[in-house]
């Protein structure tokens, strides 16, 4: 028996984009396999890690944890829409200056939790930082590079 099937018409970094999809695949899987976005991760897929985390409507989200149908008429942001090797958003070079990735994984769900926290608190304390990520998890880092990145990030954004 075939799995029922939808059209799903949203926009993706800013491009409109129609997708038939299974109803039950996943914004993660329908942002990988159909559009070949591959830096939205996969972790856990139960919505614990944060590896999966993209913007929908401008508010982070666990796309593991969201059908794709669901982002029926939305706008979604992936952390290809951040920068380009040459011209960095300004979290992705705090990241690089601050040593706040090693294996680089769990990196594109950071940065994208970030960029919606920053846009709502541009001055943060260590703590909001810290409050901030606590639904991200790393094993390489230890947290504190990526707390001072994200400070760095925020002073830069700020001027």
């Amino acid at each position: 028996m075939n799995e029922p099937t939808r059209t799903v018409t949203l926009r993706v970094n800013g491009a409109p984009k129609t997708l038939t999809v299974p109803v039950r695949k996943t914004l993660a899987d329908a942002l990988r396999e159909d559009l070949g976005l591959t830096g939205t991760h996969i972790g856990c897929e139960h919505g614990v890690c944060g590896a999966c985390t993209v913007l929908l409507d401008a508010k982070p989200v666990r796309s593991c944890l969201l059908f794709a149908v669901q982002a029926e008429g939305h706008e979604v942001t992936t952390v290809e829409a951040l920068g380009t090797p040459d011209r960095l958003h300004p979290l992705q070079q705090a990241f690089r200056e601050c040593h706040a990735l090693q294996c680089g994984f769990c990196t594109p769900g950071f940065l994208m939790t970030l960029v919606a926290f920053l846009e709502e608190n541009p001055t943060p304390s260590r703590q909001e930082i810290r409050e901030a990520i606590a639904g991200n998890l790393c094993r390489c880092t230890g947290y504190q590079h990526i707390v001072d990145a994200v400070e760095r990030a925020a002073q830069r954004m700020r001027a």
